[in-house]
């Protein structure tokens, strides 16, 4: 079987570079795998249409037609575009859960669960402070 998923080329600064690109919240996300407060962020209750893009790099992640209300208080999406992310096994709450990053930059978005809508049954469980998202126009 072959993969279909777009090769993308990783992005790769020092870390002054990202304190200086991201905001102190962004950085301790996105480069530091912290977690935004639940019901914080303004993209939880955004329902327009459109993309969402990381907020360290720029990829795009996920459509608006992706995004689900899953009363978590992050912005939840059942599926995400085509290789954008890779995932490792995260154990600092005792039980181990899935944590997702772009496959661009490395930045921690969140994870991912297998609680989500039809048709997959996840939820990726997004920081809103990692994502800007760009309405379709």
């Amino acid at each position: 079987m072959t993969d279909c998923a777009p090769k993308i080329e990783r992005l790769l600064l020092p870390d002054d570079e990202w304190q200086r690109r991201l905001t102190p919240e962004q950085y301790r996300v996105l480069r530091c795998e912290g977690t935004e407060r639940a019901f914080s962020s303004p993209l939880y209750q955004e329902h327009r249409k459109g993309t969402y893009y990381c907020a360290g790099c720029g990829l795009a992640l996920f459509t608006s037609e992706m995004k689900f209300d899953s009363g978590t208080g992050w912005p939840s999406f059942y599926t995400c575009l085509p290789g954008v992310f890779e995932t490792k096994t995260d154990f600092k709450l005792i039980l181990p859960r899935t944590e997702y990053h772009c496959a661009r930059c490395g930045g921690h978005h969140g994870h991912v669960f297998n609680d989500g809508p039809p048709p997959t049954g996840l939820r990726y469980c997004n920081n809103g402070v990692a994502l800007k998202f760009v309405p379709a126009e």
